[in-house]
């Protein structure tokens, strides 16, 4: 079976709006870690439109730095599932999806590496689903004292506890969790 990855930037404070801070290019070696042991990327409409055409133009300009070309090609690259009901045309290696848990599963069943997702709205319903398997969580150095925060508009039932099996600090102060769910904990949302 396929793993999910789940990956996602959030301030000191939990804020995942990622306009409000900047990674570096020692985080971008990280994803581009991350990037090779995928070869499926899913993510919904809303962090698919923030992505592309973002990181493909930036491969194509002169003034990104090499840590960026190189992570935008390597996300460009690879094949990608968008969760939507109103994108009516994407990429030529994106396909667009609606049934975010029959398509999940049926994908987790298939051969291939592992699957990563990004954003907030389709990971909180994978979670919810019991679907997420790994988690990765880039903690920025800053307090940003507002926007979106992981989990805002879901409560857990329980708590939900993870096994630390890695960590990476970043000369930017930054820190890489990388969390794996023990077998048999899931996620229960109301």
């Amino acid at each position: 079976m396929r793993n999910l990855v789940y990956a996602i930037n959030l301030s000191a404070d939990g804020c995942c709006d990622h306009t409000k801070f900047r990674g570096s290019e020692e985080m971008l070696d990280y994803h581009l870690d991350l990037m090779s042991k995928v070869d499926l990327i899913v993510y919904g409409r809303k962090t698919y439109e923030l992505m592309f055409p973002y990181w493909p133009d930036a491969a194509k300009d002169p003034s990104s730095t090499k840590a960026d070309v190189k992570f935008a090609e390597a996300l460009t690259a690879l094949d990608k599932v968008v969760f939507s009901r109103s994108l009516n045309s994407a990429e030529a290696n994106t396909r667009i999806a609606a049934n975010l848990e029959d398509e999940i599963r049926k994908l987790k069943q298939g051969t291939g590496k592992g699957i990563l997702t990004g954003g907030v709205s389709v990971p909180e319903q994978l979670m919810a689903l019991g679907l997420v398997d790994e988690f990765h969580f880039f903690i920025h150095p800053v307090l940003v004292g507002e926007g979106r925060r992981l989990l805002d508009s879901t409560r857990l039932q329980e708590n939900l506890n993870l096994k630390l099996v890695g960590s990476e600090k970043f000369k930017s102060g930054a820190l890489a969790l990388h969390y794996l769910l023990p077998s048999g904990e899931r996620l229960h949302l109301k």
